[in-house]
């Protein structure tokens, strides 16, 4: 693991400024008094290619538990599509600042730290988990942080996320980066898979055992990659839902056990009138995707965790098609927030809805080390330069993005380098 060890920045040489460059290295713990940003203003919401510009901006201040993480690439979520359009709320009614950079993943380099963070220091090379809390009520001490009444997502519902070259953090949102990756694949993971891995681990009883099935929407995407690859490695058997069928030798690639073509099935949207000869039909096609998966687990063995988060389209097939008590587990709403369901299915069969919102400091840390340890693959399938960003966000809220994660590079010269001397050597040609 050679590849994975720590060791120090040797020196260089590079002017002191108050303004550098994209892609240009400041002296190692120099803090430029401004620094370029994609920022997104309130009275520009919209799509992300007109919502986010590039600004000069101050750097961002650190307190005694934060930290300046110069940021060398970053991931691609749909939140930034969020943040751009305001909605489901526009990130300026939580904050309240005049601008939001977006941006809740991240790989870097530890570049300032406050007076009181002891874990980290400068030159340390770091992933960020994108929770945040004020770590003073009793969920953050002896709780779960998530449940936290200041719990917030950095990048979202915070203004200073990744798409800018320095970005501040709390101390406890860094985690060692792995070595064996790049910068950009190191970038692009932490958000994605933290979030799966909380719903499939962290609601007890219904965590994930060896031998359970579990069916995952958007198989092919960020949150389902890793899924899939969760579910394997503990011994799971995951049945991946995809919408093209080039996505299916992909899916099938990470480790599933079967694959369904959601597109051979007319059952999606919002449930129709119970009772009604809407219904029926609706029913007869759910069933008919309740056979499908039998075909993969056996007649008669419905999945014990549906992992959620389409919403709107796939939600009542999803409370349908989930075993007796099992769970339906969702984190997001990408096709809509007006969920349907029969009821009945649910109280009789007794089954759990669980909403799950990305993953606390433990969780997001079990799960990176599974991708230091080289279990799991970041997946990543695309990588944009600096000036396109807007169009990375673009490409996602438009649908066309290859399976997998995408990442940008940030101060990062290139793609395909593993180490601060790299990017210095490829900065310099």
């Amino acid at each position: 693991m050679a590849l994975d060890s720590p060791t120090p920045i040797a020196p260089y040489d590079a002017p002191v400024k108050d303004l550098y460059a994209v892609g240009e290295m400041p002296p190692l713990g120099h803090v430029p008094a401004q620094m370029h940003a994609w920022a997104i203003r309130r009275e520009r919401h919209g799509e992300p290619d007109s919502a986010m510009q590039l600004e000069v901006v101050d750097t961002p201040a650190i307190d005694s538990h934060e930290v300046l993480v110069l940021v060398m690439a970053a991931g691609v979520n749909y939140n930034g599509i969020w943040a751009g359009l305001g909605q489901p709320i526009s990130p300026f009614d939580g904050h309240g600042a005049d601008y939001h950079i977006a941006g809740s993943d991240a790989s870097g380099i530890v570049w300032a730290v406050g007076d009181k963070v002891k874990r980290w220091k400068v030159g340390d090379e770091v992933v960020i988990h994108c929770n945040q809390d004020d770590g003073d009520d009793e969920e953050c001490n002896g709780g779960d942080p998530m449940y936290s009444p200041t719990q917030r997502i950095w990048g979202y519902e915070t203004p200073d996320g990744s798409f800018a070259q320095f970005t501040r953090v709390q101390a406890q949102q860094l985690m060692p980066r792995p070595r064996h990756l790049t910068w950009e694949e190191s970038a692009c993971y932490t958000l994605t898979l933290a979030t799966a891995y909380r719903m499939l681990f962290g609601h007890e009883p219904h965590e994930l055992k060896p031998g359970m099935n579990v069916l995952v929407w958007g198989a092919s995407g960020g949150l389902g990659s890793y899924a899939i690859q969760l579910i394997n490695a503990a011994g799971g058997n995951a049945i991946g839902v995809i919408s093209e069928e080039d996505k299916r030798d992909f899916v099938m690639s990470l480790g599933a056990k079967g694959v369904i073509n959601r597109k051979e099935f007319n059952c999606w949207g919002q449930l129709p009138k119970v009772n009604t000869p809407e219904y029926k039909e609706w029913f007869a096609e759910a069933r008919k995707f309740g056979k499908a998966i039998w075909d993969i687990t056996g007649k008669g063995n419905n999945v014990d965790i549906v992992f959620e988060h389409p919403g709107e389209a796939t939600f009542p097939v999803s409370t349908l098609v989930c075993k007796k008590g099992g769970m339906v587990v969702i984190c997001a709403g990408t096709t809509g927030f007006n969920c349907t369901f029969d009821v009945r299915y649910l109280w009789m069969h007794q089954k759990r809805v669980q909403g799950s919102h990305f993953a606390h400091l433990k969780q997001a840390s079990a799960a990176n080390k599974l991708m230091i340890e080289r279990r799991l693959d970041p997946c990543m399938s695309e990588v944009f330069p600096w000036a396109e960003i807007p169009e990375a966000h673009m490409k996602m809220f438009r649908n066309e993005h290859k399976p997998g994660n995408m990442s940008v590079l940030v101060q990062a010269p290139t793609t395909g380098l593993r180490t601060f001397e790299d990017a210095l050597e490829a900065g310099r040609n």
